[in-house]
Order: structure tokens, then sequence, then C-alpha cells
């Protein structure tokens, strides 16, 4: 009878080891550069919590959470709807205005934002099928400025690539134009009219009741882990 208890011990054991084991799925949804930004952080937290699974929707648009059966949404903070919990990921974004040094060298740099009709911009399509509009701040006022040029790309990361490329000027985030400013690839311009703003949060319906997966998550939120 001995060996057949000590069987039945291990056996519970391993039931109770498996219990004890964070375990489930996590959908989320976000927009596609604050996806790639999340990524590394994201494979940390999987890393450390190897039985759960995590989807992450990047399709662009500003969905449902609720509705589309996602556990939390992931946009800047004036998107997120004021009836969501909303933890902070990100410190101040900033979207600023970049050409490449070869560009410059043949244009009057822009002094304000209304010289930009003298240039050759590149306007992005976001998603939703809408042009980016180019926002900028005069005594605490926003407004935005109509622009144009000979290349119109589908997204901010394509329009980025062009400025590099010479192309024009663009309107991207900072954050991903920082390592070709560093490297003198690009010049921020207006710098002055772009403040930042509040950035990316994390947010998810209050009034639900949420997987142990996501509540494992929120803690490596909340904890200061994941920031992008």
């Amino acid at each position: 009878m001995a060996p057949a208890l000590s069987s039945i011990s291990e056996a519970l054991e391993i039931v109770e080891g498996l219990r004890a084991t964070p375990s489930g799925r996590i959908r989320l949804n976000s927009s596609e550069v604050a996806a790639a930004r999340l990524l590394p952080a994201l494979a940390d937290f999987m890393a450390r919590y190897p039985q759960i699974d995590v989807e992450l929707r990047s399709d662009g648009l500003l969905s449902d959470v609720v509705a589309d059966g996602f556990d939390a949404g992931i946009r800047l903070a004036e998107a997120v709807p004021q009836d969501m919990v909303a933890v902070s990921l990100s410190d101040e974004e900033q979207l600023i205005v970049v050409a490449s040094p070869v560009y410059l060298a043949a244009r009057k740099a822009p002094q304000r934002p209304e010289d930009l009709a003298d240039h050759d911009c590149i306007p992005a399509r976001l998603p939703s099928g809408r042009v980016m509009a180019w926002e900028f701040e005069r005594d605490g006022a926003t407004f935005a400025v109509p622009v144009r040029g000979r290349a119109q790309m589908g997204s901010v990361a394509l329009a980025y690539q062009a400025a590099v490329l010479g192309l024009g000027i663009a309107y991207v985030s900072r954050c991903e134009a920082d390592q070709a400013l560093a490297q003198g690839r690009l010049v921020q311009l207006l710098g002055d009219w772009t403040p930042p703003f509040p950035g990316l949060r994390l947010y998810y319906p209050r009034q639900r009741h949420h997987s142990a997966a996501f509540r494992l998550f929120l803690d490596f939120v909340r904890g200061g882990r994941i920031r992008i």
C-alpha cells in the first residue's frame, strides 16, 4: 500500500502545482505603433508566465474592447473612453515635424506652421482611411494646418521612412524618430509648436470579472514592469 499511497501523494502534489501555476489567455487591442513598443515587455511577461497565452491585435481602429471581447486596449490617454479604468504605460508623447538634411539643403526650413504650404510634405493615411491631421499649438489653442506634397504614405511609419530618404517633411512620433535625430539623419522643425501630451494608457472595463491571467498582467503593469 505504501508505494500506492506515495504515488497518489505525488499526483496530488502535481495537481496542486498546476493549480498554482498562472494560466489562461489575455486578449489586447492596440495601435500598431504601441503594439511594436509593447512587444519587448510582453515577451518578458510571457517568459515569466509560460502558461499564459497572449493575443495582441493591432487593427489601427478604435475598437470597442467590451463588444469585441478584449480584456483591455492600449491607446493614447485622450482616446480612452471615460468609463474605463486607465493605467499609464508611457511618459508624455510628442508628435514632431521632421525632415532630412538633404531636403533642407535645398529648401529654407519653415519657421511657422503656415510655412509648410511652401514645402513638399508627406501626409500619412490612417487605417480608418482618414489622412492624419498635422496639429500644432499656439497660446494654448490647438489648430491644424493642411499640407500637401508629391508623396502620400499609407502609414506614419512609411512617412517617417520617406522623410529619412529626403522626400519631404513628415509629422511623426518622437519615439519613432529619436534614433534618426540622434544620428543626424533627420532634423526636428517647428519644435516650439508641438508640445508633448499625455502618453499611452492600458485601459479596461471597470465593471467586469477579470480572469486570473489578466489580473496578473495588471499587477505586472502597475508594478512598473511594463513601460513603453
